[in-house]
C-alpha cells in the first residue's frame, strides 16, 4: 500500500555570519537544534548559505574584488569534509533531513569554486550532492559549470526530494527531469538579493516576483510541495558590502529582497511568507494532496506524448581527471594507474560523527 507522509518542514530564511566558515557551521547547527524543537522533518537553507553569496560582483568592478573572491575561498567548503560531517552529525542525532546549499571548493584546485546543495538524510548520509549547472549573469566571476550528477530525486521517509538552485527553476528541461523523477517535494534556494541594474534608472530584476513565478510554476505542473529557501540580508552583511563603493549603499536598499516559503501542489502558499525579517518558517506538506491534481495534469504520464518528445540527461560527474587501476589499464593499453581520485562524485556517504 502507497504511503502519504505528512510532517513540518522549516525554511531557513537566514543570513550567514558573513564569509565566516566555522561561525556560519555553528549559526546551522544551532538552527536544525531550533527547527527540531519545533518538530520540523526537513530543514532547507539557502543558496550559497556557507560562507556567502558574491553580491559583490554586482556592485563592483572585478579588477577590485580580488580579496573577497580569495576571502570566499578559503571559506568554501569540500564534499565531503569536516564541516558537513559536523553538521550531518547534528542531522543524525536530530533525525531531521537537511538541504544545504554552500560554496564548494576541491581538491584539484584552490581557486575553483561550485555553487553546491547538498541533501542530507536523516542518519546523516548525503543521498545527493547537486552543483548549479550555470552561473547566472554575474556570478559567472565566481563559480564553475556544474554537471548532470546531482539531477536526482532522493528516495526518502519524507517523500521523494529534488532540488534546484535559483536560476536552474527557470530551465523546463532539469525541471522535467526531477519530475520525471516523480519529485514529490521540491527544495529551491535563492539569494537574498540579486541587483542587476542601478535602482535609480529602473528596470532592477525583481527578485520576489520571479521566485514566486517560477516556484508556483514548477509546484503546479509537478503537483509537488516546493519549499522556497531565500536568504536575508542583516545588518553585518550590509555594512560589509556597502563600503565597497559610494552607490553600493543606496544599490543594496533599493534593491527587491528574496522571500522565503512553502507552495503545495495547486502552486498556492501553504502557510506564511518571510521577506523582511530573518527566521525559520514553518509549514506543513502531505504527500497525499499530490494525489488528486495528478488527475488533471501529469506531464510525466498521461498528460504527455512520450513518442513525440524524448529527453535523453547524461549525469556524469565531470572531473579534471580519470585514474584506472591496474586491471582497467592492461585491459585498455594504459599505463597503470590509481584509483578515483578525491574529490568525485559522492552520493549515500555516511558521516561517522
Amino acid at each position: 500500500m502507497t504511503r502519504y507522509p505528512a510532517y513540518k518542514v522549516a525554511v531557513a530564511h537566514v543570513a550567514p555570519v558573513f564569509l565566516d566558515l566555522a561561525a556560519t557551521v555553528e549559526k546551522t547547527c544551532g538552527l536544525l537544534e531550533e527547527a527540531a524543537r519545533h518538530d520540523a522533518q526537513l530543514v532547507a537553507f539557502p543558496e550559497t548559505y556557507i560562507p556567502a553569496f558574491p553580491v559583490w560582483s554586482a556592485l563592483r568592478a572585478p579588477i577590485y574584488n580580488h580579496d573577497l573572491f580569495r576571502r570566499l575561498a578559503a571559506n568554501s567548503i569540500r564534499c565531503p569534509g569536516p564541516e558537513l560531517a559536523q553538521i550531518a552529525s547534528v542531522a543524525r542525532r536530530l533525525g531531521i533531513v537537511v538541504s544545504l546549499g554552500f560554496n564548494e571548493i576541491s581538491p584539484a584546485s584552490v581557486g575553483c569554486i561550485w555553487n553546491s546543495n547538498v541533501l542530507i538524510g536523516d542518519d546523516g548520509t548525503i543521498l545527493n550532492h547537486h552543483r548549479k549547472l550555470v552561473p547566472t549573469f554575474f556570478e559567472k566571476l565566481t563559480w564553475a559549470n556544474g554537471d548532470g550528477a546531482g539531477l536526482r530525486v532522493a528516495d526518502t521517509r519524507l517523500g521523494r526530494v529534488g532540488m534546484l538552485i535559483c536560476g536552474e527553476n527557470t530551465n523546463p528541461l532539469a525541471r522535467f527531469t526531477l519530475m520525471a523523477q516523480g519529485e514529490q517535494v521540491h527544495v529551491s534556494t535563492y539569494p537574498a538579493i540579486w541587483p542587476t541594474r542601478d535602482p535609480k534608472e529602473g528596470g532592477n530584476y525583481n527578485l520576489a516576483n520571479a521566485i514566486r513565478i517560477r516556484a508556483g510554476a514548477h509546484s503546479f505542473e509537478a503537483k509537488a510541495f516546493n519549499v522556497v529557501a531565500s536568504g536575508f540580508m542583516d545588518s553585518t552583511m550590509r555594512e560589509a558590502l556597502a563600503d565597497l563603493t559610494p552607490d553600493a549603499s543606496r544599490i543594496l536598499d533599493a534593491s527587491p529582497r528574496g522571500v522565503s516559503m512553502v507552495l503545495g501542489p495547486t502552486g498556492e502558499p501553504v502557510g506564511e511568507v518571510l521577506s523582511d525579517t530573518e527566521g525559520l518558517l514553518y509549514a506543513q506538506v502531505d504527500i497525499a494532496a499530490c494525489v488528486e491534481p495528478k488527475q488533471i495534469h501529469d506531464v510525466v504520464g498521461y498528460y504527455n506524448r512520450f513518442d513525440i518528445f524524448k529527453l535523453t540527461v547524461d549525469r556524469s560527474a565531470n572531473r579534471p581527471i580519470t585514474f584506472v587501476s591496474g586491471a582497467e589499464a592492461a585491459r585498455d593499453g594504459l599505463p597503470s594507474g590509481v584509483t578515483e581520485p578525491e574529490g568525485s562524485q559522492v552520493v549515500n556517504v555516511r558521516f561517522e560523527g
